[in-house]
């Protein structure tokens, strides 16, 4: 006998007597999706380039993109914002990244609607929506579209996943972090990986075991029950960390350079008809060196970090594959919408030189060529926090020019891929009409036959700005209905209308004919300046890769476009034009917890992040903890921040108390009492003093004295010539142990102290002194 069920919100439909048996019940009915309703995959990868995949003609093998796009579309004409939280918020809400107050990274945020960080709640995400529709949402892998100042566990908790309408949620909150050893969240809380490096570990592969196990909950209790996955891989974002058999695949392959990479890549794009066959390969970039000018050792070591990146590449691609075999074991596969999608082109964060401790970069402490090719075969592993020089950066947008963080086509045109067995006839077919993240959404409710929420949760819901593609689905020919889409990123802009492109490049075309590089402010008159004289104008129905200006030819066409992207950016919320870094990034911003002089903590209690810890670097401060040891002796971390990459770390071994600094890296600067600590309770501090001033510019942090004392009593010292400068990255903080990458390899990791620590305090009342080039590198590596 069927149930008798009444919509939500209306009247109850059963009766009520006196009594049960002159009643008859009725249930509200619960949210059930439509019969048959297909699941989906979104999988977001990380500062992967137009010309990376096999499928859009790269040498690196992703046989599991290529199987999805031979069974399904491959889009050359999709676009991103150019940058990663931004365009995140996008692929999510159906809005354009302003509107989401996504300007740029949350740690760019500053006090203007469209930059602030905070994704209104009327701009309700696609998981909010497939919720309210009985599906199971489930995200995975990289978030960072929470406030930076929220991702600690004092919240709120408002921004993080489970609150955007995600079930479940297992992955990291920030920007970037190490694939051997990463700062992972379950849900709502801090947990620590499940294995280490020398077990196998890899973040590629949990993240994809945490997938299928999330599936496998839902679907053994309810089969039929669809569920939406937002699977953001931390590949092939910075640090390229992948197993050394997977790059050692790649030994030799990439010897002849970048210029031969591009120009390989280019004709077999022009055999799989991902570019037109008249598209002409965009310009060398004058950033760039020839790859016959560099020296023999250069050469060598760039090679070995392609090989690097190409091994985290195609270890992703099997492990997708992983993903995608599961499904169609359960026979999920054929009834799955999968949109694979890059946040933005590939990444120039590694500079020209790249590295292979982007701490070192950070910090200005680059290493020299000798020292990186001391550690050639570590390069990948969990050592080192490694990203390889922009010519692999530019080679890997082929055939656009420039890159990530700039709105030419090399920074916001992306891989983009849709499958559909079920939904979609088309097989291995290439579209071409124009496309923004923005339309994944409304494509996606298209899809399910599915109109947007008018209320989630009680708010009133903003309108979708994107546009359904889907009916290119199976029409080659069918028009696009995106006709118009600005771009804005740190002061870089353009904007596309019906096959022109009208793009002004900040600083510049490139940093060498700018004379001036990332992060420079505009002014008024620079911005009036910038509108009579800096535009640029692309026919890209015609030049696909924006080699030819016509901005003279088409005065009028050019002057149209200029007015319609002011007339965008109020609809959307863009102005004021901001080029600047450094200043964006000191503006004082609404803070979790006021900044103080003494901070407490306790073990067994989460890492605190960076940004939310003590600023220790560069000034006085001690650091005391207070201690009970048994007779029979303890040991282990009392505090450490940071990894091997570099931090600090107070620990107790062999029975006596021990300070290390590591310096990016490249220094283990050490004190440690002479005698044996006595069993008891202990007041036990460290404390450094400075000596001399930081010499920020070449990388050297302040020089000092570090001291330790036993119960207020001085018991040793030690010089350490030089400091880090800025700042430590991974550098998460925490007391009692040093999980995942240990500071020192005095200790393996998590090394947790045995005896009974009741509190460390940590003092930081002496002067900071900050360097903020390097803090404005720092953050935008985050990104």
């Amino acid at each position: 006998m069927a149930l008798n069920e009444y919509e939500a919100g209306s009247g109850f439909t059963g009766t009520i007597g006196r009594t049960a048996d002159e009643s008859t019940p009725a249930w509200p009915k619960p949210t059930r999706a439509a019969p048959g309703a297909p699941n989906v995959l979104m999988v977001v990868l990380d500062d992967t380039g137009f010309g990376q995949l096999s499928c859009y003609g790269s040498p690196i093998a992703t046989p599991n993109f290529d199987s999805l796009a031979a069974g399904g579309l491959r889009y050359n004409n999709m676009h991103t914002t150019a940058l990663c939280s931004p365009s995140r918020s996008c692929i999510v809400s159906g809005r354009n990244h302003h509107s989401n107050g996504m300007a740029c990274i949350t740690e760019f945020a500053t006090g203007y609607p469209g930059y602030n960080g905070v994704v209104p709640f009327e701009n309700g995400f696609l998981s909010e929506m497939l919720l309210g529709q009985g599906y199971n949402t489930f995200m995975v892998g990289k978030w960072h579209l929470t406030p930076s100042n929220q991702e600690t566990a004092a919240g709120p908790y408002d921004r993080w996943p489970l609150s955007r309408g995600f079930e479940r949620f297992y992955g990291f909150l920030g920007g970037d972090t190490s694939q051997w050893y990463p700062d992972l969240v379950y849900d709502n809380h801090q947990v620590e990986p499940p294995a280490t490096p020398e077990q196998g570990y890899h973040l590629t592969e949990d993240l994809v075991d945490r997938s299928i196990q999330f599936v496998v909950d839902a679907k053994q209790v309810d089969p039929d029950k669809p569920f939406y996955l937002h699977l953001c891989f931390g590949a092939t974002h910075a640090p390229h960390h992948a197993p050394k058999e997977w790059a050692d695949r790649y030994a030799g392959q990439f010897d002849d350079g970048w210029d031969a990479y591009r120009e390989r890549v280019f004709a077999e794009q022009k055999a799989l008809g991902i570019v037109p066959e008249d598209a002409e390969l965009s310009r060398h970039d004058p950033d760039v060196p020839d790859w016959e000018s560099l020296p023999e050792p250069a050469r060598r070591l760039y090679s070995r970090m392609m090989e690097v990146f190409a091994g985290f590449l195609s270890h992703a691609d099997h492990h997708l594959g992983r993903l995608l075999e599961f499904l169609r074991e359960q026979g999920e596969l054929d009834n799955t919408i999968v949109m694979v999608i890059s946040d933005n082109g590939a990444s120039a964060e590694g500079g020209p030189t790249g590295t292979t401790n982007e701490a070192q970069f950070f910090n200005n402490a680059q290493e020299s060529l000798e020292d990186s090719l001391a550690v050639i075969d570590e390069i990948g592993g969990p050592k080192h926090f490694n990203h390889y020089p922009w010519g692999w950066t530019w080679a890997g947008n082929t055939p656009f020019r420039r890159w990530k963080r700039e709105t030419y086509r090399g920074g916001s045109s992306d891989p983009f891929i849709v499958s559909w067995l079920q939904g979609i006839r088309a097989r291995g077919e290439v579209r071409t009409q124009y496309a923004h993240i923005i339309d994944m959404v409304p494509t996606v409710l298209d899809a399910l036959g599915l109109e947007p929420p008018a209320t989630i949760r009680g708010i009133t819901q903003s309108p979708l700005q994107g546009v359904s593609f889907a009916h290119t689905f199976d029409d080659a020919d069918a028009p696009t209905k995106r006709h118009t889409q600005y771009f804005e990123m740190l002061g870089h802009r353009s904007i596309y209308h019906d096959g022109w492109r009208a793009v002004c490049p900040w600083p510049g075309p490139s940093f060498t004919e700018a004379g001036a590089g990332f992060g420079q402010p505009i002014s008024a008159d620079k911005l009036t300046e910038l509108d009579a004289t800096g535009w640029e104008l692309y026919h890209v129905a015609e030049d696909f890769a924006e080699n030819h200006d016509v901005a003279s030819e088409h005065r009028d066409k050019l002057i149209a476009l200029i007015g319609m992207w002011y007339a965008e950016a109020g609809k959307y919320g863009v102005l004021p034009v901001d080029g600047s870094g450094v200043a964006r990034l000191l503006v004082e911003k609404p803070q979790a917890a006021v900044p103080r002089d003494s901070y407490v903590y306790r073990p067994d209690t989460q890492s605190i992040p960076f940004s939310a810890g003590p600023r220790v670097l560069n000034r006085p401060h001690s650091i005391t903890a207070d201690v009970d040891l048994p007779e029979d002796g303890a040991e282990g971390v009392l505090l450490s921040q940071g990894t091997a990459a570099g931090g600090y770390s107070l620990f107790i071994k062999d029975r006596k108390l021990h300070y290390v600094h590591n310096y990016v890296g490249r220094g283990l600067y050490k004190v440690s009492t002479p005698d044996v600590l006595p069993a008891g309770p202990h007041k036990l501090r460290f404390e450094f003093e400075p000596t001399g001033k930081p010499d920020m510019a070449n990388g050297r942090g302040t020089p000092g004295l570090m001291q330790l004392y036993v119960d207020g009593t001085l018991v040793a010292d030690a010089e350490a010539p030089v400091t880090t400068p800025f700042i430590l990255n991974p550098g998460a903080l925490t007391c009692g142990a040093n999980p995942g990458s240990p500071v020192t390899p005095d200790y393996p990791s998590p090394f947790r102290f045995t005896g009974t620590l009741r509190t460390v305090t940590i003092d930081v009342s002496g002067d900071l002194i900050t360097d903020t080039e390097s803090e404005l590198r720092a953050a935008m590596a985050r990104q």
